[in-house]
C-alpha cells in the first residue's frame, strides 16, 4: 500500500518566517557581542552593571509574553511580528546614542518588550502554517534561525566593530532587525480562527502549564551550561574556551537537521522525557570528568538533549490548544525560556560560588532528572487517557 501523501511544509510563508527569525536573532547576536563591552567601555560601568543591563531584557520579556500571546490571538500575528522587529531596531539605533547606564537599561527593557511580541507571534504563526502532523519537524527546522542567528551574530558584530566601532554595531543591528520586519510582510497574516470571546484577563493557557514545567527544567540545566561553559573550560585547560559554545551550537544544528522528523514519530512527552534525561546525563559527565575531552563529551550529550527538547515540548504544548488559543499557548510555553535562562544561571551560581562549578553541574543534573520524572508521569497519564 502506498504511503499517504504528506501535507506540504516548505511553503513561501514558512521560508519567509524562518528568514525573518534568522535576521531577528542575528541582530540579537550582534547585541550580545557589543553590550557588555559597551557598558564597561563608553558607559563606564563595571561587570555587575553589564550583567544588570543584559538581564533587564529578560524581565520585561517574561512579564509580557503571556500578554503578547493574548494579543496575537485577538489581533493577529503580523502586527506583533512587524511591531516587535521594528521596536527592536529602534532600541538598537537609540543605544548608539545612549550615554548613561540608566538609558541603556531602559532600552534593554524595551528590547524585552520587542522580544515578547516577536517571539510569541512567531511561534503562533508557525503553528498556523505547519500541518499538524508535521509540527515537530516544523519546529526543528524553524528553530535553526534562532540558533544560527545567535551563533553568527557575535562574529558579525565583531567584524562591524573592527570596521566602525560601537556606533556601527548598533546601527548595523538596527538595520538587520528592520530586515526582519520587512521579511515578515512576506508571511502575511496566518491566523485563521476567530478570536475567543473570553475575558481579556485570560493570558495563561492552563492546559500547557504541565508540559511547560518539564520544559523549564531543561532550560534551567541548559542555562547553567551556557553561563559557566567558558569559565569552566578555562579552568580545566582549554586554550580556546569558546570552542565549547561552538560545539554546543553545532551539535544542536546538526541534530535538528538530521533528525527533524523524529518529533513527529515519537510521542512528544516521551521524547521530552528522553531529552531532559540526556541533558541530565551530560551535566553529570561535566561534573565528574574534569578534563577537556570530558567537557566536550558532556557538551555534546547535553546539546543532543537540547536539540530534541524544544520541538518535543512545544509539540506537547500546541497539542493542548485550539487554533484560536495558539497565541496564549505560545506565550505560556515560551515564558519558560525566560524563567529557565534567567533563574538557571542565578540558582546554579549560588551553588558554584561556595562549592565550585562541578557541583553546579551536578545540581543541574538533579533538576533535569526531576523534570524527566515529571514529564514521564505526564506521558503515562496521557497514554492512560488515550487508552
Amino acid at each position: 500500500m502506498a504511503e499517504p501523501t504528506r501535507a506540504p511544509l516548505i511553503t513561501t510563508a514558512f521560508i519567509a518566517l524562518a528568514a525573518a527569525d534568522l535576521a531577528y536573532f542575528t541582530a540579537h547576536g550582534m547585541a550580545i557581542f557589543a553590550l557588555p563591552l559597551y557598558v564597561v567601555g563608553p558607559i563606564a560601568g563595571d561587570e555587575a552593571a553589564a550583567g544588570i543591563a543584559f538581564g533587564a531584557f529578560a524581565v520585561s520579556a517574561l512579564v509580557l509574553r503571556p500578554i503578547s500571546g493574548r494579543l496575537a490571538d485577538r489581533y493577529g500575528r503580523r502586527p506583533l511580528l512587524v511591531g516587535g522587529a521594528l521596536l527592536l531596531a529602534s532600541t538598537f539605533a537609540l543605544t548608539a546614542v545612549a550615554e548613561s547606564l540608566v538609558a541603556v537599561i531602559g532600552l534593554r527593557l524595551l528590547a524585552g518588550v520587542a522580544e515578547a511580541a516577536f517571539f510569541v507571534a512567531s511561534f503562533a504563526a508557525l503553528a498556523d502554517i505547519a500541518p499538524p502532523e508535521r509540527m515537530g519537524e516544523a519546529l526543528s527546522y524553524n528553530s535553526l534561525g534562532l540558533y544560527l542567528g545567535l551563533a553568527i551574530g557575535p562574529p558579525i558584530g565583531e567584524v562591524v566593530f573592527d570596521a566602525g566601532g560601537y556606533t556601527a554595531v548598533w546601527i548595523g543591528a538596527a538595520v538587520v532587525a528592520a530586515v526582519a520586519a520587512t521579511t515578515v510582510l512576506l508571511v502575511g497574516e496566518t491566523r485563521t480562527a476567530a478570536p475567543t470571546t473570553e475575558g481579556p484577563l485570560r493570558i495563561i493557557h492552563r492546559p500547557a502549564i504541565p508540559a511547560s514545567l518539564g520544559f523549564l527544567t531543561s532550560l534551567i540545566a541548559m542555562g547553567g551550561l551556557l553561563a559557566f561553559a567558558s569559565l569552566h573550560a578555562t579552568r580545566i585547560g582549554f586554550e580556546t574556551p569558546s570552542v565549547i559554545l561552538l560545539v554546543y551550537g553545532g551539535t544542536v544544528v546538526v541534530c535538528r537537521l538530521a533528525f527533524a522528523r523524529v518529533p513527529d514519530r515519537v510521542p512528544s512527552l516521551v521524547l521530552g522525557t528522553a531529552a531532559v534525561t540526556a541533558i541530565g546525563i551530560g551535566a553529570v559527565i561535566a561534573a565528574v570528568w574534569r578534563q577537556p575531552v570530558g567537557f566536550v563529551v558532556a557538551t555534546v550529550v547535553m546539546a543532543i538533549g537540547v536539540a530534541f527538547s524544544t520541538p518535543a515540548f512545544f509539540s506537547a504544548i500546541f497539542a493542548t490548544a485550539s487554533p484560536s488559543e495558539r497565541g496564549i499557548a505560545s506565550g505560556t510555553g515560551s515564558a519558560a525560556i525566560d524563567l529557565g535562562l534567567g533563574i538557571g544561571p542565578i540558582l546554579l551560581g549560588f551553588v558554584a560560588a561556595p562549592l565550585g562549578i562541578p557541583w553546579a553541574f551536578a545540581a543541574a543534573a538533579a533538576i533535569a532528572w526531576a523534570g524527566a520524572a515529571w514529564t514521564a508521569g505526564l506521558a503515562l497519564r496521557a497514554r492512560a487517557t488515550a487508552a
